[in-house]
């Protein structure tokens, strides 16, 4: 499958450029969920290589490109004309851990820009970020975080410090994954009052609080 994804690379890119992502991803999600009817019916494992290799994944093939071109700035003008930063966060809602690990992850490279921030901001993002910290995917979390640093603004600042996310934050600065804790306490450090944090201190482990806590 992984060599499916990055084979179909060019097909995708140049269904993109001439369709547009969401009617590409559109037929994506089409192909994939007939790629999984079909797999049902399958009696070997070629036919199974072909339906979920192939047809499933044509979805992730776009998002997979599509996050890999948010890296370069020079694709920015493109990729909003494209309307990609909707795509991404569309993905975020989704239930297949791989569509909402590209969505952020693309999210993450277009926040860096001005424009794109902006644009995140004003299209719910926040909310849909920190709703990504309680996935069980380390890279979903890693990107979230550094997608919220990204976001902040004077007038973003409140939601995005707001206590359940502050209790996040020191849940994963505990953890014995460097790299979760270092860049949480990063953002303890220095997103964060120091009145935020004894506040979410005191009311560690309430669920009421938002966010279902990630797992261990």
């Amino acid at each position: 499958m992984t060599a499916v994804l990055h084979v179909g690379g060019p097909l995708c890119s140049v269904l993109v450029e001439h369709y547009g992502c969401r009617v590409t991803v559109m037929v994506g999600g089409l192909l994939s969920g007939v790629g999984m009817a079909t797999s049902s019916f399958t009696q070997s494992i070629g036919q199974l290589y072909i339906t979920a290799g192939v047809i499933t994944d044509a979805k992730e093939q776009v998002l997979a490109n599509l996050a890999n071109f948010s890296y370069d700035p020079s694709n920015y003008e493109d990729l909003r004309k494209l309307h990609v930063i909707d795509l991404f966060l569309d993905m975020l809602t989704e239930d297949r851990e791989s569509f909402v690990e590209f969505g952020i992850g693309g999210l993450c490279n277009l926040s860096l820009d001005k424009i794109n921030k902006e644009y995140i901001l004003q299209n719910n993002g926040v909310k849909l970020v920190i709703g990504c910290l309680s996935s069980p995917s380390e890279e979903t979390v890693l990107s979230a975080i550094t997608t919220l640093m990204y976001l902040m603004t004077p007038a973003s600042r409140q939601e995005i410090t707001h206590t359940a996310v502050v209790e996040c934050m020191l849940r994963f600065s505990l953890s014995a994954n460097r790299r979760l804790s270092n860049l949480a306490s990063v953002f303890l450090q220095d997103y964060c009052s120091v009145e935020q944090v004894e506040k979410a201190q005191s009311l560690q482990g309430q669920s009421a609080l938002g966010i279902p806590l990630p797992k261990d």
